[in-house]
């Protein structure tokens, strides 16, 4: 197939890509860059089977043009990370709302097939755990910048379902829960590769909040196997799913298993979240994913487990120190 992958260049979009090629794909990537990275493409430049476009989603023209020479669409392309969220609000919002707006009505016109990555921030603080695709969301105050994002999301996956519903356009959405691996940046608040290179540097990591906060990892490359096969799943065609691991820890006890495993000498300081964001922030306490409906459409289980994703995560940032 020829597949568009938006975001192509950013942590899970370049993963995708190599993993299609590698099944005999050929990818086009397109990515503004304004969180991805060259990098991150750099071994799949040059081949046959990869084309780059640095260009925003927002540009229907170009997106005219590239969405009408793919068969299938991975829409990735979004502002993510709670620190850019807090600090990027609008771009936030545009980048999320408008280019989600091109993408699936261009999708539509030329009736390409598409996933649309979501989010588990959708869910918001609501506390039915685990949380199932059919649960209500439940969202803070708008004062609160970091419910933009959810918002954002859950705006991106009405339009995505009401395209389906209204005109019988493929969609599927996928909402992803905590994907961490090997190229994740830890620039825009992400905290499992901030919290390794603080430990690699014997440096003091901090800990927002009460450190209580629970969350489910799941490794990259079982979230890119999930869309390999969800893209060819006719049933998961109209639907929302969950992508990511049940396997929980808190943030504290993260940050703990991070320096055990990297011998590190740090030690570990607790911040309010107006200390690390300067400015009110809320946040929900417990993540965590029913994947049942995922289970029964593709057999999918997580294959990694924790101490696997983060000692893959250690072994590549000590490559980059």
């Amino acid at each position: 197939m020829n597949v568009l992958i938006t975001g192509g260049a950013g942590f899970i979009g370049s993963h995708l890509a190599e993993r299609m090629i590698a099944e005999g794909h050929r990818i086009t990537a397109v990515d503004d860059l304004s969180t991805g990275s060259m990098d991150n493409i750099a071994s799949l430049m040059g081949r046959s089977e990869f084309q780059f476009v640095r260009e925003s989603v927002r540009n229907a023209a170009t997106m005219t043009a590239l969405i009408d020479r793919c068969d299938v669409i991975f829409h990735l392309a979004a502002a993510v990370g709670v620190q850019l969220i807090v600090d990027r609000p609008v771009h936030t919002i545009e980048t999320n709302i408008h280019g989600s707006e091109v993408v699936l009505n261009l999708a539509n016109k030329f009736g390409r097939k598409i996933v649309v990555a979501s989010t588990s921030e959708v869910y918001g603080k609501n506390t039915k755990v685990p949380f199932s695709e059919d649960d209500d969301t439940t969202l803070g105050s708008t004062r609160f910048t970091r419910w933009s994002y959810a918002c954002s999301k859950m705006v991106d996956e009405f339009l995505a379902l009401a395209y389906h519903d209204q005109y019988g356009l493929e969609t599927i959405v996928c909402r992803f829960f905590n994907t961490v691996g090997p190229r994740q940046t830890g620039q825009y608040g992400m905290v499992v590769p901030r919290f390794v290179r603080r430990a690699l540097r014997n440096e003091t990591i901090d800990i927002y909040g009460s450190g209580q906060q629970s969350r489910c990892f799941c490794n990259v490359a079982d979230v890119v196997g999930a869309l390999v096969k969800l893209i060819e799943c006719p049933q998961a065609v109209g639907e929302v799913i969950n992508v990511g691991s049940d396997e929980s820890i808190g943030i504290e006890d993260l940050a703990d298993k991070i320096v055990e495993m990297t011998g590190s000498k740090s030690d570990k300081r607790s911040l309010s979240y107006e200390e690390a964001y300067g400015r009110p922030f809320d946040d929900m306490l417990v993540r965590k994913p029913d994947l049942t409906k995922i289970n029964k459409l593709i057999g999918y289980e997580p294959k990694c487990n924790l101490n696997q994703t983060l000692g893959e995560v250690i072994d590549f940032e000590k490559q980059r120190i």
